[in-house]
């Protein structure tokens, strides 16, 4: 009993928090992503953008849950700095984050200046997945260099109009699922303590 009462008073040091903070921030959004695409009228994966949903019906959704995981991103990075000193990283991440901040407040229907902060959003949510490595053990270091190359590559795709047969939609989603993946891995590599496991606690 009392290893079960300390373990559940046990303080998160700055990894953990960074961790906590990342797996929550994007677990809420790719949640409200998949909710969003469901109560839109007619939405289709590979015809419509992803900011699409930004605009009428599931606008609530999809601005309120990409506008809190930029702020989880935010203050995560704050939590990275403090853990790795890493300031490169701390950068990528910051960048990321207002980025994604900026995709739910600066909809669609402000034309250009939504195209650069979702770009922003894209190569540095990318970008933070490649400079990673300098922080990760491996093999997880090679997957994070993989999933952010594979969202650049999809990137330069989606620039040249290159789908690929998934449509604009689908080869969005190409830049966004990788690095959605990496975050949700990255964000449960930080909160594992680094330390030993624990002993079991006797029945």
């Amino acid at each position: 009993m009392a290893s079960l009462s300390s373990r559940a008073g046990m303080r998160l040091d700055d990894r953990q928090w960074a961790g906590l903070l990342l797996f929550g921030g994007i677990a809420e959004f790719a949640i409200g992503l998949t909710i969003a695409e469901a109560v839109y009228p007619d939405y289709s994966v590979s015809a419509n953008y992803i900011s699409d949903l930004g605009v009428g019906a599931a606008a609530l959704i999809f601005n309120t849950s990409i506008i809190l995981l930029g702020l989880a991103i935010l203050v995560s990075a704050w939590f990275v700095l403090r853990a790795f000193k890493d300031l490169i990283l701390t950068i990528a991440i910051v960048l990321a984050g207002i980025g994604a901040i900026g995709v739910g407040v600066l909809t669609e229907d402000f034309g250009g200046v939504h195209s650069i902060v979702s770009l922003i959003t894209f190569v540095f949510s990318a970008l933070s997945a490649i400079l990673a490595f300098r922080i990760l053990r491996p093999p997880f270091a090679y997957l994070s260099i993989l999933l952010g190359a594979a969202s650049l590559i999809a990137l330069g795709l989606y620039v040249s109009n290159t789908f690929l047969r998934l449509g604009p939609g689908g080869m969005e989603r190409m830049i966004v699922w990788p690095v959605i993946v990496w975050g949700l891995a990255f964000g449960g590599y930080l909160l594992s303590d680094g330390k030993k496991p624990a002993e079991a606690v006797p029945a």
